[in-house]
């Protein structure tokens, strides 16, 4: 089989732009976040502090504005959404120093909930098997009354 010379995709025999996973069609935001919350044990905010103290790694995916309104999460590490899958894989040369392990826990926050689900499941794509999310996001671990650092 020849390798397409007009994809990025490096697969050999793929079609340029066909996912093998887009065999049923398209679908909808609502259907690709149950798809993606299947195999994610996705974690209670009242269990995020537990998470952090045995090893988990936080990583806070709010953009800044959010982050601005409502306070920092404490014990987090913040990545933009938008360079998360670099940073955090350990084949990657742009990961974090300590993204150094595949099979170590990591919790995704976002504001809600929703796409830290979608964020999880590409990163245990990647081969970040432990990948997971916040249930809620950070308003969740907010309700509990939990002191965030606010921004001046």
């Amino acid at each position: 089989m020849k390798e397409s010379s007009t994809s990025d995709d490096r697969s050999v025999g793929r079609q340029p732009g066909v996912n093998p996973d887009d065999a049923r069609g398209p679908l909808t935001i609502d259907q690709l976040l149950r798809e993606s919350r299947i195999g994610l044990k996705r974690v209670h905010a009242s269990d995020l502090e537990r998470e952090r103290a045995a090893g988990a790694l936080v990583v806070d995916t709010r953009p800044i504005g959010q982050r601005d309104r409502d306070g920092d999460l404490p014990g987090a590490v913040v990545i933009d959404r938008n360079v998360l899958e670099w940073r955090l894989d350990p084949s990657s040369p742009h990961r974090l120093p300590i993204a150094d392990d595949f099979g170590r826990r990591i919790v995704i926050v976002c504001n809600e909930g929703y796409s830290s689900s979608l964020a999880a499941r590409t990163l245990q794509r990647l081969g970040l098997t432990q990948a997971t999310d916040l249930i809620g996001g950070f308003q969740a671990w907010a309700a509990l009354g939990k002191n965030c650092s606010k921004r001046e």
